[in-house]
């Protein structure tokens, strides 16, 4: 009997060939001797080879730990530090105070306090890479007017401001544990997209927060209440009120100069309260005029502060706002953007070109110079700059002459608005010299320059009103043997007439801040008793010719354009 052929054998290994592959089995390699007698090609025994080979690796190199692990620290870190952001603020009573606390990451550490508009203290309290801010919101003015009135209950006030911040910062311990851990877990999420990770950024930054907490708690200094380091209103508090170290020793002048410092700032927060009896119409244009910051910081917490309490829909600035009016002093300038309100400036003569540049690219804010005239807040406002830039020592300064010649054509072009239909309600200049040529042309005028608060109503019916410095003199200020005061005003104008209904005067006492005075005060007309308001201040129309006006030592003007 003869064996099966040739072409059954190849259908049978081929059948079982099919069958181990549908089982998962590989076919045992063959010697290619064996390939060769049967008479296969060249590319069968390719085919075969190339089955038989195994996979190339991949080219690309596994992370290494360290990688792994500086990933993960980052995501951790930068989680942890969005946690914070979102926890926000832990709002507590300390004493007589409101106050929020909120943990932040910095490299230093430390405490910062602040007492806004005064200023802030620092205290190098930790070494750690969290810095505690504590800010004081407002007064309990019932609690802090019986402080003052019974200064015995001042023995027991440590120890309930102990126990306020103990509470205070317990809590504000646990939401930061938590906030960390959520915003280092849910980064993770998004990074990884894997839950083990996610965990694992999560204890990490949990990690992160105990070991900071830890080093603040070692390098814990109780000594930094002695030798804090002040800011703002509050550089000159030592001064008044004694250093720490004094403090310690004589308790009981402590005890009255704190009462004191205590009334005052009541003061500020509650003067809303104790103004005169005429109350502004809710629709009035509220108009801040400050003016000579003088660089001093603490001027914007003032400013910012006036805003949010009056509601302001203005900011008027009749300049020097700069000292030497350097590029490397317009970073002062920046809190402008968060004022909330918008911000109408005139360059002073201690303002240079430089300075105005860097304003004009502001967006809310409007520079007025030359004259130029434009709508803000429901005003029109018309201003130049000082013609005189006296910081630079190698241009002689030309004195008023050029102040009053700048003035002159700011009225010009107050006539040329009026005669194109667009009148002007206010004016703005830094120098009163330039400011009284305005007389005539604009109810009201604005000015700054003098450090001193000036108001007059000039022969012609504009009335002229100087402010006094809102920076308090500036950082010169501490030279002289008593603080200069700080000042700004709020002016109330009706809506429909743009006249001046009532102004407000507030006057901090200089860096110290040891008074705090808000003075209501009214036009002659809208005082009881007083004859009616006039009618809107003359305003030139297109057919009225514009009254020949006088140079420095010329003819009056008419007060009509």
């Amino acid at each position: 009997m003869t064996g099966p052929s040739a072409s059954a054998r190849q259908f049978r290994h081929r059948a079982l060939r099919a069958l181990r592959t549908l089982h998962g089995r590989a076919e045992p390699a063959r010697p290619r001797t064996r390939a060769r007698r049967r008479g296969r090609g060249a590319r069968i025994r390719t085919v075969t080879a190339a089955r038989r080979r195994p996979a190339a690796p991949s080219l690309a190199p596994a992370p290494r730990p360290w990688v792994r692990a500086l990933g993960l620290a980052v995501v951790a870190g930068l989680g942890a530090w969005l946690g914070l952001l979102v926890v926000g603020s832990v709002h507590t009573q300390v004493g007589p105070m409101e106050t929020s606390m909120t943990l932040r990451p910095d490299l230093t550490g430390g405490t910062r306090i602040n007492v806004s508009p005064l200023g802030a203290l620092e205290l190098a309290s930790h070494t750690a890479p969290l810095r505690l801010d504590v800010d004081v919101e407002q007064l309990d003015p019932v609690r802090s007017t019986a402080l003052v009135e019974h200064p015995e209950r001042l023995s027991g006030l440590e120890d309930e401001v102990a126990s306020d911040v103990v509470a205070g910062t317990t809590e504000l311990a646990v939401r930061s544990c938590a906030a960390v851990v959520a915003g280092a877990t849910a980064l993770g999420l998004v990074v990884y997209r894997r839950p083990r990770r996610a965990l694992a950024a999560g204890g990490l930054a949990l990690a992160l927060l105990a070991a900071s907490t830890a080093t603040a708690a070692a390098t814990w200094n109780p000594r930094s209440v002695l030798e804090p380091r002040y800011s703002g209103l509050l550089t000159s508090a030592p001064s008044l009120i004694g250093n720490a170290r004094s403090i310690v020793t004589e308790f009981d002048v402590y005890q009255q100069e704190l009462a004191r410092l205590v009334t005052n700032v009541t003061k500020l927060y509650d003067a809303t309260s104790t103004l005169p009896a005429f109350r502004p119409d809710p629709g009035s244009i509220r108009v801040l005029h400050v003016s000579d910051l003088h660089l001093n910081p603490a001027a914007w917490h003032i400013i910012a502060s006036l805003v949010k309490q009056y509601r302001i829909d203005v900011i008027v600035d009749s300049g020097d706002t700069m000292d030497h009016g350097s590029a490397a002093e317009n970073a002062f300038l920046d809190p402008i953007r968060d004022l909330g309100a918008p911000y109408v400036w005139v360059r002073g003569n201690h303002d240079s070109r430089t300075t105005q540049a860097y304003l004009s690219r502001m967006k809310n804010v409007t520079v007025l110079d030359e004259g130029r005239a434009a709508t803000v807040g429901g005003l029109r406002i018309a201003g130049t700059g000082d013609p005189q830039f006296t910081p630079d020592r190698s241009v002689v300064a030309q004195g008023a002459p050029a102040e009053r010649m700048a003035g002159i054509r700011l009225a010009s072009a107050i006539r040329d608005q009026a005669r194109a239909g667009t009148p002007v309600d206010l004016a703005v200049a830094h120098n009163p010299d330039a400011a009284r040529e305005t007389d005539g042309t604009v109810p009201l005028v604005l000015a700054g320059h003098l450090h001193r608060r000036q108001v007059e109503v000039m022969k012609f019916g504009t009335r002229l009103k100087v402010e006094g410095s809102t920076g308090g003199g500036g950082l010169r200020a501490v030279q002289n043997e008593k603080p200069e005061k700080v000042r700004a005003s709020v002016l109330y104008l009706d809506r429909a007439t743009k006249r001046l209904q009532a102004w407000d005067e507030i006057t901090l006492g200089g860096l110290g801040l040891t008074t705090a005075e808000v003075g209501r005060h009214l036009p002659e007309e809208n005082k009881p008793g007083a004859k009616p308001s006039p009618e809107p201040f003359p305003k030139a129309s297109p057919a009225t010719p514009a009254a020949p006006s006088r140079g420095p030592s010329g003819p009056a003007r008419s007060p009509v354009p």
